[in-house]
């Protein structure tokens, strides 16, 4: 196996970084209402960013799979924007650092950038990595925003109840990171945040409020999330009102409503006690026909300048 440190680039002037916490925003797999994105990119708008280290992405990522762009102007190629995987430190809204490695999804390479990565956490002492982004669930927009949590020690997430068994699903840069951390010894939390199945294509603000508060929480970083409450708020009216437009789509919101209250009513009485969420009542449109039926709404509505 190569060295791992010939993976990336470190840059001078971060010998104190250490100690530090820090958060993983890999963009690439599954996240459903762009909820890790959101996260991620309300940081990188709200905080500055100093660059630590840079990955070669040159080996981790396919280009014919994720072009990179370019401009064109009348006769020449004029700029060119290539892939960026870079961890960075930023200072939260009371002044405390933390790091956080941002960029695209490794398409190879997973176990010599886990290697890298891991010998950065190493290097930096990092005391917690964390992890969040959206999973689509049959939940209702209406209730509060749920998740199921993970990590490398159960302590780390004691007192949540799981909502989820057993279950083999395709594998992820930041699954397989924080396997091999929690391998040798290292902290590590993930917060899978669930998105309504009707909306898991769609940008869901109140998913990303979601992640940040549980980071937040985690961590004990102040992150405040005004920017993203403002989105979901106009979110939320267009939400409310394709929903009093239609029959359908308020009879699978009443029963996903129904599912949400019984199972959270369970939780309290059973402690410890799992219900899958899953809907079943004949004569209701799938949440694929509700998600698409909600997904051209909002479309309209960013086309007519309202999104």
């Amino acid at each position: 196996m190569r060295d791992p440190a010939d993976l990336y680039e470190l840059h001078p002037g971060f010998d104190d970084v250490t100690g530090l916490v820090m958060l993983v925003c890999l963009d690439g797999f599954v996240d459903a209402g762009n909820a890790g994105r959101q996260m991620a990119e309300s940081l990188f708008e709200r905080f500055i960013a100093e660059e630590v280290a840079t990955f070669d992405t040159d080996r981790l990522v396919d280009y014919r799979s994720r072009r990179p762009p370019m401009t064109f102007v009348e006769n020449a190629w004029t700029e060119y924007t290539p892939p960026k995987l870079a961890l960075y430190r930023m200072h939260d809204d009371e002044g405390h650092p933390f790091l956080v490695l941002y960029g695209p999804e490794p398409d190879r390479e997973w176990e010599g950038f886990v290697a890298a990565t891991a010998s950065l956490v190493e290097r930096f002492s990092v005391s917690l990595s964390i992890s969040a982004h959206g999973i689509p669930m049959a939940v209702p927009h209406t209730r509060p925003v749920t998740v199921t949590p993970h990590s490398t020690r159960p302590e780390l997430i004691a007192g949540h109840t799981p909502w989820i068994g057993r279950v083999e699903v395709p594998g992820s840069a930041v699954s397989l990171l924080e396997y091999r951390l929690g391998e040798s010894g290292h902290d590590f939390v993930g917060y899978a945040v669930h998105v309504p199945s009707y909306l898991a294509q769609s940008t869901y603000p109140r998913a990303a409020i979601a992640a940040v508060e549980y980071v937040a929480g985690a961590t004990g970083l102040a992150m405040a999330t005004e920017d993203l409450e403002e989105v979901a708020g106009a979110t939320d009216v267009e939400i409310s009102e394709q929903v009093a437009a239609s029959e359908e789509i308020q009879r699978v919101v009443a029963n996903l409503e129904r599912q949400y209250d019984d199972i959270m009513s369970s939780r309290s009485d059973e402690d410890g006690g799992t219900t899958p969420l899953t809907v079943d009542d004949a004569g209701l449109p799938t949440a694929d026909e509700l998600g698409a039926e909600l997904e051209r709404f909002l479309a309209e509505r960013e086309g007519d300048g309202n999104g």
